[in-house]
């Protein structure tokens, strides 16, 4: 998932990733895209773990596997913010291939939203199953 000398193999401007001086235009579009998506994801998992606390406090025991439902689905959450952390980071750059030509590098986040479907649907699956359980 993480790549190694990522510092050296991305390129800005001919400048490599980690020694590249930012204009101010390009600082606020970072910011801004760091913003929007990694703040979006600390906050839904946020949410998400509170909502566990919540459950695991008020309710009686019965409860308590939705509750962990919860906290999973917040750790999955945040491990995806990790992904398109990872992700974001280089669209900004250009690649050097093996070939020496430099490419422009972006990619649409089409792969996290993919993970997060299918982690929420599986989740909302779970919790589905585990509350219909609870009328046993």
């Amino acid at each position: 998932m993480f790549e190694h000398n990522a510092g050296n193999n991305y390129r800005l401007r001919l400048h490599r990733a980690r020694s590249v001086i930012l204009t101010n235009d390009e600082l606020v579009e970072i910011r801004a895209a760091q913003r929007t998506f990694e703040g979006a994801y600390i906050r839904t998992a946020l949410g998400q773990f509170s909502f566990a606390l919540i459950i695991l406090k008020i309710f009686t025991s019965e409860f308590y596997s939705i509750g962990a439902l919860f906290a999973i689905y917040g750790s999955g959450i945040l491990i995806t913010s990790l992904l398109r952390r990872q992700q974001g980071n280089k669209q900004f750059f250009s690649e050097t291939g093996e070939d020496g030509l430099n490419r422009k590098k972006f990619r649409t986040s089409g792969n996290v939203v993919v993970v997060l479907t299918a982690f929420s649907v599986a989740a909302y699956g779970c919790l589905l199953g585990l509350t219909l359980k609870l009328g046993d």
